[in-house]
């Protein structure tokens, strides 16, 4: 009958509606958690803001300087006979590094001390002669003129024998020999360079605010790009009577030991004046985040927001910064994932990762393509 055949189409629309409305309804609730659910909260890495000690270091540029440098340089023109040292060799105090010919000088000095003992006794025998009055006291005056300038003659041809040797004035090493037998030098001729490497000089300015903190036997710490990693320990040995006007600055030199001469002369220095330890604020240096001039942190509140908290930061160091003002210890802020954040956003804080996801993660262990699970539709089928 027609009215039978239309029910069973009726309740199949009917079935249809119903399905539709159900599987609408499923969707909706999947796209708007409820609240309290946390889906838009922000995962970040808090820490707690504690008092640490601090220690203010002034920090500056400065040269390495040998403790005793000379240029080593003849005082005559004349020959090189012998010299005695290479390059780089370590002397003593008064060791002869080079020595010139003297011939002509040993001939003038012969010469001389010949004059000089002849003139001795013409002296004697004038002395005896006006103890007998034979001679005039005058006589004598003159003969011991003439002796003085003899003895005169022999010091002064033995001294310049002795220019015929070039000594080391003190003990160090030597650079890199500038001169071969047999060549001529003049007056002024560089022969080497010699340095007391035993110990070396760091002069650095240390700007005039400091003045007040400076001392005699401060602690110093020195780096250098040519030993990279390794510190060298100094102390202030003085300080300079003057300020720079132009700079403001006062000149500083620091003493370093330098037993195994890493340090050389005229090497580029990084030197930490350390000063005494105190309390301060420290916050992680990431935590801090600047915006134009302002400088703040994300500062959390009781209810798991976040709010932005002014600061004035001190000194920085080795990934830390001092904090002057904005906050107070017990303080809990923000460190990672500062950039996605929002005043009066809700966080969470992140949890530890588990070692068999790190282990995932870096590849390790990690389930092939086909052992994965079957993905799931958004229908939950």
């Amino acid at each position: 009958m027609p009215s039978e055949s239309r029910a069973p189409a009726a309740r199949l629309l009917t079935a249809a509606a119903a399905a539709c409305l159900l599987l609408s309804a499923c969707g909706g609730e999947a796209a708007s958690p409820g609240p309290g659910e946390g889906a838009s909260a922000a995962v970040v890495t808090t820490a707690e803001v504690t008092m640490a000690p601090w220690r203010d270091t002034i920090s500056a540029l400065g040269t390495v300087k040998a403790r005793e440098s000379v240029t080593i340089t003849a005082k005559v023109s004349e020959t090189v006979d012998r010299v005695h040292f290479d390059s780089g060799d370590e002397v003593e105090a008064g060791a002869t590094l080079i020595t010139l010919s003297g011939n002509q000088q040993q001939a003038a000095l012969q010469a001389a001390e010949a004059a000089a003992k002849e003139a001795e006794q013409q002296f004697r025998r004038g002395s005896e002669l006006v103890g007998q009055q034979l001679i005039a006291r005058s006589q004598v005056d003159t003969q011991r003129a003439t002796l003085d300038a003899a003895r005169a003659r022999v010091t002064q041809m033995r001294a310049d024998i002795g220019d015929r040797r070039i000594r080391a004035p003190f003990a160090g090493m030597l650079g890199i020999r500038q001169v071969s037998p047999g060549a001529l030098v003049t007056p002024g001729t560089v022969v080497a360079t010699l340095d007391d490497l035993a110990r070396v000089h760091v002069d650095f300015p240390v700007p005039e605010v400091h003045l007040a903190q400076l001392q005699q036997g401060q602690s110093l710490t020195g780096t250098s790009v040519a030993w990279p990693g390794a510190g060298f320990d100094g102390e202030v040995s003085s300080i300079d009577t003057r300020v720079d006007p132009a700079t403001r600055a006062v000149t500083v030199r620091g003493d370093f030991p330098n037993p195994d001469r890493r340090l050389r002369p005229g090497m580029l220095m990084q030197v930490q004046l350390g000063q005494a330890s105190r309390e301060a604020l420290v916050v992680p240096e990431i935590a801090v985040v600047q915006v134009g001039r302002d400088t703040f942190v994300w500062r959390m509140r009781g209810d798991g927001t976040v709010e932005t908290a002014n600061i004035v930061v001190g000194e920085r160091r080795a990934g830390s910064v001092e904090v002057v003002k904005g906050l107070a210890a017990g303080d809990r802020i923000v460190v990672e994932g500062t950039g996605k954040l929002r005043p009066g956003m809700a966080v969470e804080e992140a949890a530890p990762v588990p070692a068999a996801e790190t282990d995932r993660e870096s590849g390790a262990g990690a389930p092939a393509a086909s052992d994965a699970p079957p993905a799931r539709d958004a229908s939950g089928g």
